[in-house]
């Protein structure tokens, strides 16, 4: 069988149709494609696939899943990879200022090679942190017909008859250093806390936005919950492969998808999970692609007006595994669905609404891994924004299992992630202290690095509930107790987190949302009066370049202006 199809619309014209195009289609017979090949539609496959971690090992076997689909559907899939950076591997040194940046590479390198070579659509498969919004939004720049789909979460680990996940693994460097493990145990646990392909399990920032991909309508329902090894999300890949094809027929893009309703649906979704902060700076990274502004405060607005209905890790019990085997995200979005806290007539890549994908799905009894919204785990969403005199333009907390929203101290500061950890390392540091890490933001690290490390040998060493921590940097998706980041503005550029001195009095209340020092106003103009900017050690390269264009936290840490200032769109040229 064959499908004859109009290219006359298609990007791919350029590079397949006419006379003046024979140079460009002998490439195509070069490498082994047919007449009728070179004829179709021309799909991207796009995975973040590398040997850098488990996250992505997995995205090579997947894509020639989707592969396989394009061509059912007559298409022709053209396969290309892209970086990543990989958190868990990049935590707790300098490689770190390179995570947030890969966001911004990925999304160039695949506008790029879409661009250059003339596609048609594009399903893009990733698997680690900044990987997804990345790739998803690259199909916002690009508005051709697209479909994003998770590679997997990894399996959780099992030690001393419990899951672990890496977290587990972070925190036990903490209670190594305090002498409450021993290198054989800690030896033990790094050999079993992760034992297969896939992302990092808990909610966060990987497992956060694949549950964005399919509560924003990018994603087939269901797609995102089975573990990488599984053999399903190689069934998963051949129906996104079938979908994009679907969707260049019908001529649905990502802008007709992602709208204002259904980046609110995805900011809710991400408060009923408890999900990671960082979705409060990828949100507005993807509106602005769509040419929405969608700011931090808007999104955190929404996510402390959410539900917190599902029971998972670092703040609850449970991972991606168990999510998956209730039923997986459809459930979570049923639940919300039906409690009318969804927009249900958004589109999806479906061709159909979330709430008609969702209707058949019915909520499962006697299980605790995600509950109905009239027995909701708590009624305030598991990440919250604070404001006051130490964050005018805001910052963010995830409060989900947090015991005590309310945290006076005194400060104690620091100037890079190194410093703060050497002294808690150090035990440097003693109970009531707000730990405060600046220069760290987008501009000032540059790259607004993640406290990973630093956080969880807190937790390690017994003291997650007697300190709290502050910073213009970022926090993992797994960092739990009270931190509070994307303190903006930022001490790169003279916001008061800089000017905060050793034993000034803050005051943070989650539940007031707000975040204070208690100074005066003739001691705040008298130290900013005082204060320089600094200067970092990264002048050349692609962090340098990344910190001349990166704006403020609250607006999405963007590098261009996105669609708003567009004279043209890609799938239009």
């Amino acid at each position: 069988m064959t499908k004859i199809w109009d290219k006359s619309r298609l990007p791919s014209r350029h590079v397949t149709v006419g006379p003046d195009r024979a140079p460009h289609r002998s490439y195509y017979y070069a490498m082994g494609l047919t007449e009728e090949e070179i004829n179709q539609p021309f799909v991207g496959v796009a995975t973040c696939w590398n040997e850098a971690a488990p996250c992505n090992i997995a995205l090579s076997r997947q894509a020639q899943s989707v592969k396989k689909g394009v061509i059912e559907a007559f298409g022709t899939p053209r396969e290309f990879t892209t970086i990543t950076v990989t958190d868990g591997i990049a935590m707790g040194h300098q490689g770190m200022k390179s995570s947030l940046v890969s966001r911004e590479v990925i999304a160039d390198s695949v506008e790029l090679t879409i661009r250059g070579h003339g596609y048609d659509a594009l399903v893009g498969v990733a698997g680690c942190d900044k990987s997804l919004p990345g790739m998803m939004m690259a199909m916002l720049r690009l508005n051709v017909p697209a479909v994003f789909m998770y590679g997997g979460s990894i399996l959780p680990g099992r030690y001393k008859g419990r899951d672990v996940t890496v977290v587990d693994v972070f925190e036990a460097v903490g209670q190594h250093g305090a002498g409450n493990m021993t290198d054989e145990e800690l030896h033990e646990l790094e050999c079993v806390a992760c034992p297969s392909a896939g992302a990092c399990g808990g909610q966060f920032t990987a497992n956060t936005m694949a549950t964005v991909s399919e509560a924003i309508g990018l994603a087939l329902p269901g797609s995102a919950g089975a573990p990488a090894p599984y053999e399903d999300r190689d069934r998963w890949a051949v129906e996104s492969g079938k979908a994009v094809m679907n969707l260049i027929e019908k001529n649905i893009r990502p802008r007709d998808i992602v709208t204002l309703k259904a980046l609110q649906n995805a900011a809710m979704i991400v408060g009923a999970t408890g999900g990671s902060t960082n979705a409060a700076l990828h949100l507005p990274a993807m509106a602005n692609e769509c040419g929405i502004v969608f700011t931090m405060d808007d999104v955190l607005a929404i996510m402390r007006s959410a539900p917190y209905i599902a029971d998972l890790k670092p703040g609850g019990k449970y991972v991606a595994l168990d999510v998956h085997n209730v039923g997986g995200i459809p459930i979570i979005i049923k639940a919300l669905l039906d409690a009318g806290l969804l927009h249900g007539d958004c589109m999806t890549v479906t061709g159909k609404t979330l709430a008609e994908n969702h209707v058949g799905v019915v909520f499962p009894e006697n299980q605790d891994v995600i509950y109905p919204v009239s027995r909701a785990i708590s009624k305030t969403g598991g990440v919250v924004g604070l404001k006051g005199n130490l964050a005018p333009d805001g910052g963010v907390v995830k409060i989900a299992g947090m015991k005590n929203l309310r945290f006076e101290g005194t400060a104690l500061c620091f100037d890079s992630e190194e410093e703060a950890f050497r002294a808690v390392a150090d035990r440097a540091y003693k109970t009531g202290d707000v730990i405060v890490i600046r220069y760290e933001g987008p501009k000032g690290g540059p790259g607004m690095r993640e406290m990973l490390s630093t956080t969880s040998a807190i937790y390690g060493q017994g003291m997650g509930e007697d300190v709290a921590l502050i910073t213009d940097g970022r926090f993992s998706g797994a960092t739990r107790g009270f931190c509070v980041g994307h303190v903006g503005p930022e001490a790169a550029v003279g916001g008061p987190i800089a000017l905060l001195r050793n034993g000034d009095k803050i005051v943070l209340d989650a539940e007031a949302g707000t975040m204070d020092a208690i100074l005066t106003d003739a001691e705040w103009a008298e130290r900013r009066a005082a204060w320089t900017p600094r200067k970092t050690d990264y002048n050349s390269g692609a962090i340098w370049r990344f910190a001349q264009n990166v704006g403020p936290a609250h607006l999405g840490a963007l590098t261009h202006p996105g669609a708003a200032a567009e004279t043209h769109c890609y799938a239009d040229l």
